[in-house]
């Protein structure tokens, strides 16, 4: 606060003071306060939910599930009693969480709901913040599907080793002459059914090409390329981690970040049973799902390769 003070009763000259106001009473919250603002944030979060769940719920159609269509319904989307049974939870649970109950879960059975309403990434981290108040972890790595139509199509290339890759490299599918030449993946367990980790830490694989060291750091630097397209993805993480734990040469060479593009290329082979092969290859891009990749081997007239094959073949029959 501020006071003008004469200086001199006689004159109009003076001082200015200064004085200090009375202090406020500072705001204070109880801890019935605290108590109420928590409860109707959480009443917030909790209407957002179910506000959320009806929307995603009207959004999906019975076909778009796998369900049947049920006649004319009421209300467009699916009913509370179909999402509870793709979800695996309790019809009157799911209810009580559209009603905007405190329903307390778990973040597997919001992992289930999201699966169920076929909800984005995005989507899904939205309904955990929204259901447990918490930011979403990382999705877990879903399977990756192989559909019929392509199995039988690898299978029926005859003579010309084929198979498929996935995101992670991780061999999907495969025929007879692909494991006649190479070693059946069926002898590995399935986290180690990858084609980096198999050509750095089979033994047999190793044998099979006449330079070794030349081909894995050509294949790590393909992989590098499709690696930085998922870092901080666990999946990736964890093979990556085994590799460098299990591999010296994988451990020296990872840390130099080369990169190759995949190509076109030919390949000789020093099979234990029949001697050398040799093959052309390239690998093409799945048009419905860009992650999978199918790698043919056709094999070349020099060293008597398709009748080497066709012997490998009649001894897998």
């Amino acid at each position: 606060m501020l006071i003008w003070a004469p200086s001199d009763p006689g004159t109009r000259e003076g001082v200015i003071l200064v004085s200090a106001a009375p202090p406020s009473k500072a705001k204070r919250t109880t801890p019935a306060k605290r108590e109420a603002n928590g409860k109707a944030n959480g009443d917030a979060r909790r209407a957002e939910l179910a506000d959320f769940l009806k929307a995603r719920r009207a959004a999906l159609q019975p076909s778009d599930v796998g369900l049947p269509g049920g006649g004319r319904r009421r209300t467009p989307g699916l009913r509370r009693e179909e999402v509870a049974t793709l979800a695996g939870v309790g019809a009157t649970w799911y209810t009580w969480l559209e009603q905007g109950r405190d329903v307390r879960a778990s973040l597997d059975v919001f992992e289930a709901l999201s699966r169920a309403l076929r909800l984005t990434p995005a989507e899904r981290s939205h309904l955990i913040t929204l259901g447990r108040g918490e930011e979403a972890p990382p999705p877990p790595p879903q399977p990756e599907y192989v559909s019929p139509t392509l199995r039988r199509l690898i299978q029926n290339l005859g003579p010309s080793p084929a198979y498929l890759l996935g995101r992670r490299w991780d061999l999907l599918a495969w025929n007879d002459a692909y494991a006649a030449v190479f070693g059946d993946p069926m002898e590995f367990p399935p986290g180690k059914r990858n084609q980096v980790w198999m050509v750095f830490m089979d033994p047999g694989r190793r044998n099979l090409l006449t330079d070794w060291r030349q081909g894995a750091r050509r294949l790590l630097a393909r992989f590098r390329a499709d690696y930085a397209q998922h870092v901080g993805d666990p999946s990736f993480d964890k093979l990556v981690e085994a590799l460098n734990e299990a591999c010296p040469e994988f451990r020296e060479w990872w840390p130099e970040h080369e990169v190759l593009a995949s190509g076109e290329g030919r390949k000789t082979i020093m099979h234990p049973t029949v001697g050398k092969l040799l093959f052309e290859h390239a690998g093409f891009q799945h048009a419905e799902n860009p992650e999978q990749r199918l790698f043919l081997y056709s094999p070349l007239p020099d060293e008597d390769t398709p009748a080497k094959l066709e012997r490998l073949l009649k001894q897998r029959r």
